[in-house]
């Protein structure tokens, strides 16, 4: 049975915004890996737009750039939307129940499925289907934005908690 991560990048303050703050080379290294290691990922219309920037190469970019667009083509996505009519290569249109189709895909894989995305995190924890989340904390005050939990943050239990690179923490919580 595979087991769901919602893990995400944030402020101090909780909030997500790719385009306030970007990892340094040890947290890039460690999202390469992240990405090579994951069974596959859902991802929310919002979050699965912003990450087809990987879909395409770009001449500027560094040879970890290129890594990570190799390791995120390479892994199978699942988009739930009701507005997207396609998605991209290695992609799925999530149609139907999402409780049900989330959880066939958790029943019948193995490995760790990563979600993107706060509201599509926010659904699944509703639905009891999260298995663990992994908060990102970078040491940047943002003030607004899109929380990391976009709704009720469920009762959760500290496991883990790691540095990455040289000003990032990252806290591992199951649900309590």
């Amino acid at each position: 049975m595979a087991t769901l991560v919602f893990g995400m990048n944030q402020s101090l303050d909780g909030y997500v915004d790719h385009k306030e703050f970007e990892p340094d080379p040890a947290l890039f290294r460690h999202w390469i890996e992240h990405v090579r290691g994951v069974t596959g990922s859902v991802y929310g219309r919002r979050m699965y737009e912003v990450m087809r920037y990987w879909d395409e190469d770009h001449s500027e970019w560094t040879p970890e750039l290129r890594e990570f667009a190799t390791a995120w083509r390479s892994q199978p996505k699942w988009v739930v939307s009701s507005t997207l009519e396609s998605v991209g290569p290695n992609a799925t249109l999530v149609e139907g129940d999402l409780e049900t189709v989330i959880g066939d895909l958790k029943a019948r894989l193995a490995g760790e499925i990563a979600v993107s995305g706060p509201d599509l995190a926010r659904s699944l924890t509703d639905l009891g289907l999260i298995d663990e989340y992994r908060l990102y904390f970078h040491p940047v005050v943002l003030g607004h934005g899109k929380p990391f939990f976009a709704g009720h943050r469920p009762p959760l239990r500290l496991v883990a908690s790691d540095v990455i690179g040289e000003d990032v923490i990252r806290l591992t919580y199951v649900p309590a």
